[in-house]
């Protein structure tokens, strides 16, 4: 999701890491043959005029969001790979620094393509909490802005009690710690949250929430500790221009930027969120009759800083966001035409949380706008009208949008089928896609760079890969879907 403006976010300045040579053990993994002349993929443009930098590494990754700096992270730190990382960008300019951290279950459904992915990555998440807490100080609440808050899913009438009481049901059987509360008991958790007598809510009291930011911090400290190494360059404000292939195999090779040659010995990974499919266009060419349909789904957050005047225990969100997100990762082979893509028609859901700085953070929005990042106060005034029905608190408060206010905008990569695509392109052996975790790229990161590093390494995985796959998964239907697409 793309900031529009972030008032109190850090500093991501460009400065690319140093690096030097891969180490000498890396060089051992690196794939030797006769020498070969190299070329760019017939649908690319030639190399720029201007001398470019060429660097040789074992993998290079393309996108800088939270997927792409966490499948860097975990092959530098379980195995000798060397990695490079480009962006157009900068970290947290994207969806990764325009959400609100939930690394959640209530909202998952036990059984579903997601579930496992889902579940291995949150363990992921609370070992590295953990490790952070092990080492003193201000532990995983400094470095990661983690809190155990817990989450609530609010229903307001008897029918949304009724769902909430079998999917409470449906996740203690997975075996999820979840609980459904009578709006009595919601009331003495949530003293601020106003339901009806005939509603409630489950609640997940091991439920956590992360802040991007210093999640993103982390990682990148982490990666940049191998740079002195040989093993890890990182690239901002360098946009991927083309793959390179060479011209008697035929293998990719590497990656042009706009301002260096990245040669990646044993794969080259495609992170790049909602705009993978129009990368994957640029890369592959006309001719190619691969297209994911991966599109942007825009998203508003409204942040009060430093907001004294409503006091949340947890993590809340209403039932009709389940609803809105719309997964749909057991259905049926996907048709490109779901109504929903076919207009700009938008969805306001009751999301809320306090972050680790007080601040309130209010959602949320989705609506299809392509890359549209104009902030739409009447969104803004949408979702400001539909947490004041839930916190009574906010209506005695006045919304001024222009005052102490961080309004966070961003694209969500989003698949029709409501899961990512993870895996091997066909044809093209040592390049993989790791893109569509609509809103749950954070939540799903460290267990999608977990997949992404077994792939690479041939090994089976904790978590089955085929549900992710590229292969069988999009039909024909999906070459008629470009229309539809910004």
């Amino acid at each position: 999701m793309d900031a529009v403006a972030f008032s109190s976010a850090p500093n991501n300045s460009s400065v690319p890491f140093s690096s030097g040579s891969p180490s000498s053990r890396a060089h051992r993994l690196s794939l030797r043959g006769p020498r070969r002349r190299r070329h760019p993929l017939p649908a690319l443009r030639s190399h720029p005029s201007d001398p470019a930098s060429t660097s040789h590494h074992d993998v290079v990754v393309v996108g800088a969001g939270i997927v792409g700096l966490s499948i860097a992270r975990h092959l530098l730190l379980h195995t000798p790979l060397s990695v490079a990382v480009a962006d157009a960008a900068v970290p947290c300019s994207g969806a990764t620094g325009a959400g609100q951290g939930y690394v959640w279950m209530s909202h998952r459904t036990p059984g579903s393509d997601t579930w496992e992915l889902a579940v291995r990555s949150k363990k992921l998440w609370e070992e590295l909490a953990a490790e952070m807490d092990g080492l003193g100080g201000g532990g995983a609440r400094d470095s990661l802005g983690w809190m155990k808050t817990g989450s609530l899913l609010v229903g307001r009438t008897s029918e949304e009690l009724a769902t909430l009481e079998e999917k409470t049901k449906v996740l203690s059987q997975a075996g999820i710690n979840a609980e459904c509360l009578s709006a009595s008991s919601l009331r003495a958790l949530e003293p601020a949250l106003s339901v009806r007598d005939d509603g409630g809510a489950m609640f997940l009291p091991e439920d956590r929430q992360i802040d991007a930011f210093q999640a993103v911090s982390l990682i990148e400290k982490t990666n940049s500790s191998f740079s002195p190494k040989g093993r890890y360059m990182a690239l901002y404000n360098d946009p991927a221009m083309s793959l390179i292939r060479s011209e008697v195999t035929g293998r990719v090779e590497g990656v042009q930027t706009s301002k260096n040659i990245l040669f990646g010995r044993k794969a080259v990974v495609v992170a790049s969120g909602a705009w993978t499919r129009s990368l994957l266009h640029s890369f592959l060419g006309p001719t190619s009759t691969l297209d994911i349909p991966v599109k942007p789904r825009k998203g508003h957050l409204l942040v009060l800083e430093k907001f004294d005047k409503l006091k949340l225990n947890h993590g809340i969100m209403e039932l009709g966001y389940v609803d809105h997100q719309g997964d749909k990762s057991n259905s049926l082979p996907l048709s490109s035409k779901s109504n929903e893509d076919e207009h700009d028609a938008s969805s306001i859901s009751m999301t809320a949380t306090l972050n680790t700085k007080g601040h309130l953070v209010l959602g949320s929005s989705r609506e299809f706008k392509g890359f549209s990042r104009e902030v739409d106060k009447s969104i803004l005034k949408s979702i400001w009208d539909r947490a004041g029905e839930f916190f009574p608190a906010l209506n005695n408060v006045r919304l001024d949008i222009d005052e102490n206010k961080e309004i966070r905008i961003g694209h969500r990569p989003y698949m029709p089928d409501g899961k990512p695509v993870i895996g091997f392109v066909p044809d093209l052996s040592n390049v993989l896609i790791a893109t569509g975790h609509e809103g749950s790229g954070l939540a799903l990161s460290l267990g999608t760079a977990e997949m992404v590093t077994d792939m690479i390494l041939g090994n089976p995985g904790r978590v089955d890969f085929t549900p992710f796959s590229i292969e069988n998964r999009f039909s024909e239907t999906y070459i008629t879907y470009q229309h539809n697409l910004p």
